[in-house]
């Protein structure tokens, strides 16, 4: 398998990765990733070997150096004899890397003006991708020349008992027994997407009032610099994580009654682990991209700031 997308497409494109293993249980399954989606995929269980690739030092460093990497890449790749390969995400790059590969069997997904569909030989191909579908059933249907009709609910990111006992022994002292943890994720990948801060602090200070509950405040990179900040005006008890890899973070999530926050992987990631979500959106947003999670909601305003924070709290309160 190829799945070269962001968090959040890898993560839509994971009831494809389950159905392909139930497919062909006895295969050796193989996937290359790009390498901030590694651990995500590790934790499905369903890949005999992950592939990762830092696509990001590929691009930034030397062309020369980046050009030797990729041809010896690529060179390994066709050295481990792949029989089939399938590449969801159908880049131009991908689909040459699929076809080097040596593979005698090649599936490509089919998406417009992105994919070398003729390096694909695959019998019956892919439809061509509907855009007006939501992106985990683009994924399934990239695969259904495999016969394949699977359902896209269900959990499919199960963290690992060492990083839950991790996260435990973190809040241990700070968290009361039975206490229901409510988390707040408070970054954004781009400015127009993120609630104002100050409206994330005055949620906080309403979710203080409900008795036997604990906000967590989860911090990115990006975020670090509020950390002062938010350790000021938000509730005393409230608890700060800023430095958990991605699965420890896939552990806090599942430990979490409900998690609100912006469009981002995070979300993504507690959506697919079960966690109950409130996504707060600007109009434009488009719903094919977001988040499919069995107990969610969605509150959209343009500009995302106008959002008022008693709407908010009332819908997270419904969910608890």
């Amino acid at each position: 398998m190829i799945d070269f997308g962001q968090l959040g497409d890898v993560i839509l494109s994971l009831p494809a990765l389950h159905a392909i293993a139930e497919k062909f249980p006895d295969a050796k399954r193989s996937i290359v990733v790009g390498s901030p989606c590694a651990e995500i995929v590790r934790m499905t269980e369903l890949f005999d070997e992950v592939i990762p690739v830092d696509r990001v030092e590929l691009l930034v460093s030397n062309k020369i150096w980046s050009s030797i990497q990729i041809l010896k890449f690529a060179r390994d790749i066709r050295r481990r004899r792949f029989d089939l390969v399938i590449d969801l995400h159908s880049l131009p790059e991908t689909n040459l890397l699929g076809y080097v590969s040596g593979a005698k069997h090649r599936l490509f997904a089919n998406r417009e003006s992105r994919s070398i569909d003729f390096l694909s030989n695959y019998e019956p191909k892919p439809p061509k991708e509907d855009k007006s579908i939501h992106l985990s059933e683009v994924y399934l249907a990239a695969i259904e020349p495999f016969g394949i009709r699977s359902s896209i609910e269900g959990k499919f990111i199960r963290p690992k008992p060492v990083d839950v006992d991790f996260v435990r022994a973190l809040l241990s002292e700070r968290v009361v027994r039975n206490e229901q943890l409510i988390g707040i994720n408070i970054g954004a990948g781009h400015p127009s997407r993120q609630w104002k801060l100050e409206k994330y602090c005055a949620l906080a200070h309403k979710l203080a009032d409900l008795s036997n509950h604990r906000t967590i405040v989860f911090l990115g990179p990006e975020e670090r610099s509020a950390m002062e900040e938010i350790a000021a005006t938000f509730p005393q008890d409230s608890i700060i994580l800023d430095k958990l890899n991605i699965p420890q973070l896939a552990a806090a999530f599942s430990m979490l009654s409900v998690l609100t926050g912006n469009d981002t992987g995070p979300m993504h990631l507690a959506a697919a682990i079960g966690t109950p979500i409130v996504l707060l959106l600007n109009d434009e947003a488009q719903s094919r991209f977001l988040p499919r999670a069995e107990k969610s909601r969605f509150l959209r305003q343009s500009p995302i700031g106008d959002l008022p924070v008693d709407a908010v709290f009332n819908v997270v309160r419904e969910l608890l």
